[in-house]
């Protein structure tokens, strides 16, 4: 075991501190990643503050996590010293499952796989995140990152890109189909940048037009406000997808009715509140209304490889870590635009990283 510098919540009520956390040494298959920037995402608050459910302290969040590897493996054959990689939600899985081996490790029936931290590793250690200076990973979990996209920029991508890119493929995003985001944060920039560049229509459905110059600087080729009653008769049947991106209860009867015959309304925020909907908003046009999880472990990679191919990165706020609790509030108050990432060089505070 070796320690790394981290930040970390204590309880749900106290502010992230940092600390010390250990990591394993690097077996035969694992690659030690110096982490370079970690992206906040708003499911790390909801973790470090247990709205989820119970969590196990102390915890280091961060699942959009960017840096270089330090060390690889004996058997390690996908990576070597130097090279820029990225690590999701995700850390491990069965690999045995039907979901595993199809490259679906988000749904992995033995427990949805293992989560980057707050979760339990097969070697009955709890995960600890990207809020550190380095961290060991099983090469068949280390993404390839792009060279030409900052790593700062490219960290988000980790979540909230592939969040938004897995449901716009799956639903078939492209030239000739008019798809609409629902809300304009960390998410939503994601979608709209992504949506641009697989060739469709891209409409911002956001409660106010504040963000409007910013959408279509980003590849949105419409902009509305949701707090206008008009829209949604002016949008009525209009869409072929629409990806909602917010966390908050919405009227989802007004958003099905935007869609278009046989168009789909994809969740991938998730708000705590449970969502109601007249199943009529569904029959009478054959309208669907799904969900999406992150991605699996190929569709990431594609996703890296696509983002690489087109230049796209998140917009981000680059902060040190001890701006974390700040940066917490922040996001919360929807005070950041539109990304925050943490410069992981600003955890080293000690001296004891090789001890």
């Amino acid at each position: 075991m070796f320690t790394a510098n981290a930040y970390a919540a204590t309880s749900a009520t106290e502010p992230l501190t940092p600390t010390t956390i250990e990591r394993r040494e690097v077996g035969p298959r694992d690659v030690l990643i110096d982490i370079k920037y970690c992206g906040i995402c708003h499911s790390d608050i909801h973790h470090a503050r247990s709205e989820w459910g119970e969590q196990l302290y102390p915890v280091v969040p961060g699942h959009e996590i960017a840096g270089l590897v330090a060390e690889v493996g004996s058997e390690v054959t996908k990576y070597a010293v130097g090279d820029k990689v990225g690590v999701g939600c995700l850390v491990g899985s069965c690999r045995e499952c039907a979901y595993c081996e199809a490259g679906r490790e988000q749904y992995c029936t033995q427990g949805g796989g293992t989560l980057t931290f707050g979760d339990t590793d097969k070697y009955g250690r709890g995960t600890q995140g990207g809020y550190a200076t380095r961290m060991t990973v099983d090469e068949d979990f280390v993404l390839k990152l792009p060279d030409n996209v900052d790593l700062a920029n490219v960290a988000p991508l980790l979540c909230a890109g592939i969040t938004t890119y897995s449901p716009l493929r799956h639903f078939g995003a492209g030239p000739g189909k008019k798809v609409a985001v629902v809300g304009f944060g960390g998410l939503g920039h994601m979608a709209v940048k992504f949506a641009h560049a697989l060739g469709a229509e891209v409409t911002v459905l956001s409660q106010s037009l504040k963000k409007q110059d910013d959408g279509k600087r980003l590849g949105a080729d419409h902009y509305y406000a949701t707090s206008d009653p008009e829209t949604f008769e002016t949008l009525a049947g209009t869409f072929d997808l629409i990806i909602n991106t917010v966390s908050a209860k919405l009227e989802l009867d007004s958003y099905l009715g935007l869609l278009a015959v046989d168009g789909a309304l994809v969740n991938v925020g998730a708000p705590a509140e449970p969502l109601s909907l007249n199943v009529f908003s569904l029959l009478m046009k054959g309208r669907s209304f799904a969900g999406s999880l992150i991605g699996g472990l190929p569709e990431t990679q594609e996703m890296l490889d696509f983002a690489g191919e087109h230049g796209i990165g998140a917009e981000v706020e680059v902060i040190p870590a001890e701006k974390i609790n700040e940066a917490y509030d922040r996001v919360l108050a929807s005070d950041v635009r539109y990304r925050f990432v943490i410069d992981t060089s600003t955890l080293h505070f000690a001296d004891d990283l090789d001890s």
